[in-house]
């Protein structure tokens, strides 16, 4: 069953599934900050669609494909795919060169083989316009025929490396991560080695979506951030697997873990600036940047009745656990699960503030436009 799937190998890389079903720690029941990012969005992708969806070169009788990446399970994919739904109609009701009608939709969910399919497509709207499809694999390798896509979106989700970096679990290697588990506070070789994996797969994942996409076909990549000029170690979204690592080393220290398994375990985690997602983009030469901006999110400073759930310790602890506890599983065992989750816990309800992490958290959207194809 796919829900209890850790790591798989899939050709490109290794896989990280979210916690499947919809148990109290899977991904469906804690997801609720992607939630409401995808929310946050919603305009700046709808008013992207609408002005730059190139719909005039479009078949009128072709059918327009959506792809979510890396969906995962959980309503978070169904509304992101009803928002851009939407937009296209609207796109179609204000273009006075189209007389057309409205043509139908087919959407493509793709995520890892493990991810568990058969809970999200249980979960399937009953009163959707569109016919759904799964496509599983890795969205860093190339998933569909050329030129079929009209619609590429991927949303908190592009952190996920294919791979932890080889460098930084080689003994031999200066970029030896040793006692650690990200490049937060590690040496500028660690760092230059997830650096150098992230900007390895957003080629790979760019050169896939530029065979995929047909022209004036869009590509909505929703994306956590450092920003630009800003040192890895003040990086919010980076706080959080700090504190996990401390958890381990304790646990280390303690004798419930060996200091070999921390020493042997990095997260496939990389937070990329907007400035190396445009070098990116202009590496790969087949998309044109139409929107690059930071998306709005809800503050909630003074006012914790108002907050949502996610920003207490122990809701914020589930999301983490639905998101990481494939991985930690797979190399440590799950034995220590519930241990490792009920310490970070403590250690978020102690040293830090989720409400201002949340409003601390750059997110950045970028909508990219397929050049015309030769």
């Amino acid at each position: 069953m796919a829900t209890e799937k850790e790591i798989s190998k899939e050709g490109e890389g290794e896989a990280y599934p979210m916690k499947g079903g919809d148990g109290p720690y899977s991904y469906s029941k804690n997801s609720s900050y992607q939630g409401e990012l995808r929310n946050a969005a919603k305009e700046l992708v709808t008013e992207a669609i609408v002005e730059h969806l190139g719909i005039v070169k479009f078949s009128p009788s072709t059918t327009i494909r959506v792809a979510d990446l890396g969906c995962s399970v959980g309503p978070n994919t169904f509304f992101a795919v009803q928002n851009i739904l939407e937009a296209i109609e609207l796109k179609y009701h204000l273009s006075q060169a189209l007389n057309s009608e409205i043509p139908e939709f087919q959407v493509f969910f793709n995520d890892h083989v493990s991810n568990d399919f058969n809970t999200l497509f249980l979960s399937l709207p009953p009163d959707r316009r569109y016919h759904a499809a799964g496509v599983p694999g890795s969205f860093y390798s190339h998933l569909f025929p050329s030129h079929s896509l009209h619609v590429a979106h991927i949303s908190t989700a592009i952190h996920w490396l294919s791979r932890v970096p080889k460098e930084v679990v080689d003994r031999s290697s200066p970029a030896w991560n040793k006692g650690k588990i990200t490049y937060l506070s590690a040496s500028d070789e660690v760092i230059e080695a997830y650096s150098a994996q992230c900007a390895d797969d957003m080629a790979r994942f760019l050169q896939a979506r530029a065979q995929e996409i047909a022209e004036g076909g869009l590509l909505i990549i929703i994306f956590a951030v450092r920003p630009n000029g800003t040192p890895h170690s003040q990086v919010c979204v980076n706080i959080v697997h700090d504190l996990l690592e401390s958890c381990l080393v304790d646990m280390a220290k303690k004798g419930i873990i060996s200091e070999e398994k921390v020493d042997t375990f990095n997260l496939p985690v990389y937070y990329i600036s907007p400035q190396e997602m445009e070098a990116a983009i202009e590496r790969n030469g087949c998309f044109r940047i139409e929107r690059m901006e930071r998306v709005p999110l809800l503050t909630y400073s003074g006012s914790t009745e108002m907050a949502p759930q996610y920003l207490t310790s122990k809701p914020s602890t589930f999301i983490i656990r639905s998101a990481v506890e494939g991985v930690i599983k797979a190399h440590f065992g799950e034995e220590i699960v519930d241990q490792l989750f009920d310490s970070l816990s403590k250690k978020l309800e102690d040293e830090v503030s989720m409400s201002e992490l949340a409003e601390k958290t750059v997110n950045f959207c970028a909508v990219l436009k397929r050049k015309p194809i030769n």
